[in-house]
């Protein structure tokens, strides 16, 4: 079964919203044996939408819409199915009724621009949405489907998860095999050095590997393709655990396991505590840390610090700093060390640098500095410039920092 995917809305193409949709779509339907050949983003303009839909009736099995379900002049795409296929849009009045109580029940009256969202065409069934007020269509019609859904991902995810997947799944022409992917995520390690050490994995076709640099290390994407998942997560266990042999520590996750959970468990693990002082990152490093449940049993604080004068307040030297500057790999340790004493903690961490342009410093943008102090250990700094946006700077910082405290914390002896 082929599918398409057409994300509709003017929102999307003018970057006001990220089209969240298409991702959740693209990871789902693969579990379904349903290959997707091809994305589109339409705005809300008649003639194009019925361009978009049209091409994809021609060469796809399944075209799943979202958006454009609303009761507004610009939500087009129950008129844009309907001219497509050449059938006329009349309301429900079932449909009609229980949106009228839908109104009702919260206290309220109907807007008569809503019974729109009652109409249907004859090819086309009401998908209930009990989250909105705009109900889904099913459409069926010469051995083809239109699943159109609404936009909103609340409401979109609700319907695809209770309505959608059991109806595609029960269709005579349902694939009779499945797609089951797995991603395992490195750091530490480079994309060529990764493809080169797994290389003769890589001609293997079920499952396939594939690899791919990301903004938090290079991850590999295993895929299996079987009649049942069980079949197909058999097929993938052996790749995956001679993978990890291979990689090793590299290796600190998978799907969508975060770094920061996995130095959160490697922390409790180990009866460790960290602390942070952060100044071009200005706490994110922190927040980052702190977005992982329980992480108050082993995280004692951080502290921000962009003026100089508080850097020396708070203990970094004076002369370190005259000597080689508030960005510098020796200011970034001394704050990671500084971190560790201040707030009696096993392991600190010291961030440095200038996330963007900025008058008063030297140093060019992007450049960054970041050390870990683990006490007895010997400490860690990682010094690079990275030419990109304040935000991006700023979040691959704090990817340095955690991938730095992984090491640390790898190489941390094991008490008694």
């Amino acid at each position: 079964m082929k599918a398409e995917v057409i994300s509709v809305g003017t929102e999307l193409l003018l970057g006001e919203i990220l089209d969240t949709n298409a991702k959740y779509l693209g990871s789902e339907l693969p579990a379904l044996g349903v290959d997707l050949y091809y994305m589109s983003k339409v705005g809300d303009n008649l003639e194009r939408l019925s361009e978009v839909i049209d091409r994809a009736w021609g060469r796809s099995d399944l075209v799943i819409t979202t958006g454009g379900l609303g009761p507004t002049e610009d939500d087009l795409t129950r008129e844009a199915i309907a001219r497509v296929l050449g059938e006329e849009l009349t309301v429900d009045r079932e449909l009609e009724a229980a949106l009228r109580d839908f109104f009702a029940t919260r206290g309220a009256t109907m807007p008569e621009r809503n019974v729109q969202q009652a109409m249907l065409i004859p090819s086309a069934q009401s998908v209930p949405n009990p989250r909105g007020t705009a109900p889904g269509w099913w459409v069926e019609r010469d051995g083809r489907i239109i699943v159109a859904m609404p936009g909103p991902p609340v409401e979109m995810e609700r319907m695809w998860k209770n309505e959608i997947v059991q109806r595609i799944r029960a269709h005579p022409k349902a694939p009779k095999s499945v797609l089951v992917t797995r991603t395992l995520k490195t750091a530490g390690i480079g994309e060529g050095h990764v493809d080169e050490l797994v290389s003769p994995l890589l001609k293997g076709t079920n499952p396939s590997i594939g690899v791919y640099a990301r903004a938090d290390g290079v991850q590999l994407r295993l895929a299996a393709k079987a009649e049942t998942e069980e079949d197909a997560r058999a097929l993938i266990e052996p790749v995956e655990q001679e993978v990890r042999q291979i990689l090793g520590a590299f290796v600190w996750g998978a799907d969508d396991d975060t770094m920061e959970l996995a130095i959160g468990e490697l922390m409790r693990e180990k009866g460790l505590t960290l602390a942070t002082m952060e100044s071009c990152t200005g706490g994110l490093l922190a927040n980052t840390v702190t977005d992982v449940p329980g992480s108050s049993a082993y995280f004692k604080g951080g502290l921000v610090s962009y003026a100089t004068e508080m850097k020396i307040e708070w203990g970094v030297g004076a002369d370190i700093i005259d000597e080689h500057g508030a960005v510098s790999p020796e200011t970034a340790q001394a704050m990671a060390r500084v971190a560790r004493e201040r707030l009696a903690a096993d392991i600190g961490v010291g961030i440095t640098g200038v996330a963007g342009p900025d008058p008063q410093e030297e140093k060019p943008p992007g450049t960054v500095h970041v050390a870990v102090d683990g006490g007895m250990l010997q400490p860690q700094v990682l010094s690079y410039q990275f030419a990109q946006s304040r935000e991006a700077v700023k979040r691959r910082a704090v990817t340095t920092a955690l991938t730095l405290i992984r090491r640390t914390l790898l190489d941390w002896p094991d008490q008694g």
